[in-house]
């Protein structure tokens, strides 16, 4: 049976949890779209990220993956178009470190951006037949997501297996999230826990079935 990689992070910045780490343990291990879903959870560190996703890798060689990560604010589920080797953000990551105008990879001859090879209308036209609002971006922002992005398609890439459907998906915030912010600050939009992992689950059937 087809392997399909699913990852999330952990909590961050002032986030009491992470959504996309809810969706991926509440996925693992079952069998979506014909994919068999195993399920990790990746620290929001850049270089211990990319570590540990070279050894998911390495050890699991997925027929799939599908990344995951929390974009709060954001207002609904989407599927990123592109990730750029550039590293810049003001939030410390976990280790407390912050990057500007940095690549995300050093190693010579690494291109400038990678684009997703996940079927992405196909997963939008998945989530809207299932009554999930949802689009393409075309940016998955300059943090911790859009850098284990980058690494996983040219992990593939430079393995031959640049055919690997290959992406990334942002979810908006959960209540838990959203109740967390100070009063001082604007609200944050949000989805029920159970959506955003229904939102993730038809994202892996429509990758499965195509596997």
């Amino acid at each position: 049976m087809p392997a399909l990689l699913l990852t999330g992070f952990e909590p961050f910045h002032t986030h009491p949890t992470n959504p996309s780490a809810q969706a991926a343990e509440a996925l693992d291990g079952l069998t979506v779209g014909g994919a068999r879903v195993v399920s990790a959870l990746l620290p929001v560190e850049p270089h211990a990220a990319a570590s540990a996703l070279r050894e998911l890798l390495n050890t699991h060689q997925p027929d799939a993956v599908l990344l995951t990560g929390l974009a709060a604010g954001r207002p609904q589920v989407t599927v990123e178009r592109v990730a750029l080797n550039v590293m810049d953000f003001r939030i410390p990551d976990n280790a407390g470190q912050t990057y500007r105008d940095h690549p995300a990879h050093t190693d010579a001859g690494a291109p400038s951006a990678y684009l997703s090879t996940l079927p992405l209308r196909a997963v939008v036209d998945g989530w809207r037949q299932a009554g999930i609002p949802g689009d393409v971006s075309n940016t998955a922002g300059l943090y911790v997501c859009n850098f284990v992005l980058y690494h996983a398609l040219d992990w593939l890439s430079r393995s031959g297996r640049g055919e690997v459907p290959c992406g990334f998906l942002h979810v908006p915030a959960n209540a838990e999230v959203a109740l967390a912010m100070p009063e001082d600050r604007p609200a944050l939009p949000y989805l029920p826990q159970d959506e955003i992992t229904r939102a993730v689950r038809v994202a892996a059937e429509v990758v499965g079935r195509g596997l």
